[in-house]
C-alpha cells in the first residue's frame, strides 16, 4: 500500500534544534502525518519518513523565473480577455496593461501572469490566433515599456507558447499540466524557462460538472506526481516545476477544503508549490459573497492558510491587500518587521 507523507508545518521564532527546515523557506517540521488509501491518518516522528521523501522535503527550492523562494511571493494575475470572471475586459489593448502592470509592480506584485484564454467554469476555448493577439502584443509592450519583473504566460497551447517565448516570457503556466495540446511538453521542455503544472480534471467548459474523487488529495497528488515525472524524463530539472493543486478547476466546495486543508503533502514532490484561489466561487460560497469583487477577505484568509504550510507563490488579483497581509502576518509569526 502506497504511503504519503504530509510534515506538520510550523512557523514561528521558537524553532527547536532539530527541527526539519520545509523547502529552504520560512516554516520547519517535527513530525509528519502518514496518509494511506483506506487506512486512518498516523502521526510519525519526522525521522520516521523514507529518506527520499524527506530529502525532497528538506531541500531549499530552486529560484523560479529568477525570484528566490526563501519568503512568499506573489504572483499578479493580468487577464487580456473580455470574458473572465472577475476582471475580464478591463485590459483591453496594451497601454491599458501596462499602465495596470505598474500600478502592480507599485504595489507589491513579485511575478505576472498573463493569460488570453479564460478557464473560468464554462467557458469555451479561444482560437490560436485570437489568443496570441490578445497576449504577444501586450507582452511586447511590458517589455518595451522597460518592465523587468518575472511575467508567466498562462496558456495550454503549444504556438501561444512559443510566441510568448520569443516575446519575453520567463514560465509558461499550463492548467492541462502540457496534456491539452501535444506538442506544448516539446516547446517548453526545450527551454530554460520555469513551467507550473497543475491539476484540473475535464476541461474549462465541462469540469464543474458533478466532478468526482476516490480521494481527492491523493488523487491530485498522484497526477502531479505523474506530469512532474513525465517531464523531468523529458530532460526538464525537477527544479524548473512549480505545481498547482488546482483550486476549483474540476472541484467541490468540500474537494477545494480538502485539498486547502492538507496542501503541504504537496511539498513531498521536491518542487515550489504555487495557489490559485483568488476570489473563487468557494469562496463566495462560504462567505456569502455573490460577486467576485466581495471576496477579498476570503481570498487573503485562504493565502495566509496556505503560506503557512510552506505555499511558495500565490496567484492573486488584489496585489496591495495581499502584499500588505503577508507583510504583516510575517511580521506577526516572526516577531520582526522584515526587510
Amino acid at each position: 500500500m502506497k504511503s504519503y507523507y504530509r510534515p506538520l508545518v510550523q512557523t514561528g521564532p521558537a524553532r527547536p534544534q532539530g527541527a526539519c527546515p520545509l523547502a529552504g523557506g520560512w516554516a520547519w517540521f517535527e513530525r509528519v502525518e502518514r496518509l494511506s488509501r483506506g487506512a486512518a491518518p498516523e502521526i510519525l516522528p519526522a525521522c520516521e519518513t523514507p529518506p527520499e521523501i524527506l530529502a525532497r522535503l528538506t531541500a531549499p527550492r530552486a529560484p523560479i523565473a529568477g525570484l528566490t523562494l526563501e519568503r512568499p511571493r506573489i504572483m499578479g494575475i493580468l487577464n487580456v480577455t473580455p470574458d473572465s470572471f472577475s476582471d475580464g475586459g478591463r485590459f483591453s489593448g496594451p497601454d491599458e496593461a501596462v499602465e495596470a502592470v505598474r500600478e502592480m509592480v507599485a504595489a507589491g506584485c513579485d511575478i505576472l501572469d498573463i493569460g488570453g484564454e479564460s478557464t473560468r467554469p464554462g467557458a469555451d476555448p479561444v482560437p490560436v490566433g485570437e489568443e496570441i493577439a490578445r497576449v504577444i502584443p501586450v507582452l511586447k509592450a511590458l517589455r518595451g515599456a522597460g518592465l523587468d519583473l518575472p511575467v508567466s504566460l498562462d496558456t495550454r497551447k503549444a504556438r501561444v507558447a512559443a510566441e510568448g517565448i520569443w516575446a519575453g516570457a520567463d514560465m509558461i503556466n499550463d492548467v492541462s499540466a502540457l496534456t491539452h495540446d501535444r506538442d506544448m511538453a516539446d516547446t517548453v521542455y526545450n527551454t530554460r524557462l520555469a513551467i507550473c503544472l497543475m491539476h484540473a480534471q475535464g476541461d474549462p467548459k465541462t469540469m464543474q460538472i458533478d466532478p468526482r474523487y476516490d480521494d481527492v488529495l491523493l488523487d491530485v497528488y498522484d497526477y502531479l506526481e505523474e506530469r512532474a515525472a513525465t517531464a523531468e524524463a523529458g530532460g526538464v530539472e525537477r527544479a524548473r516545476l512549480v505545481l498547482d493543486p488546482g483550486i476549483g478547476f474540476g472541484k467541490t466546495l468540500e474537494h477545494n477544503l480538502a485539498l486547502l486543508a492538507r496542501i503541504g503533502l504537496f511539498h513531498a514532490l521536491g518542487c515550489a508549490l504555487l495557489l490559485g484561489a483568488s476570489r473563487k466561487g468557494f469562496i463566495g460560497k462560504l462567505a456569502g459573497a455573490p460577486a467576485p469583487a466581495e471576496r477579498l477577505p476570503g481570498s487573503l484568509a485562504v493565502a495566509l492558510a496556505a503560506i503557512t504550510q510552506g505555499v511558495q507563490i500565490v496567484r492573486v488579483h488584489d496585489i496591495g491587500e495581499t502584499r500588505q497581509a503577508v507583510t504583516l502576518f510575517t511580521a506577526a509569526i516572526e516577531g520582526e518587521a522584515g526587510t
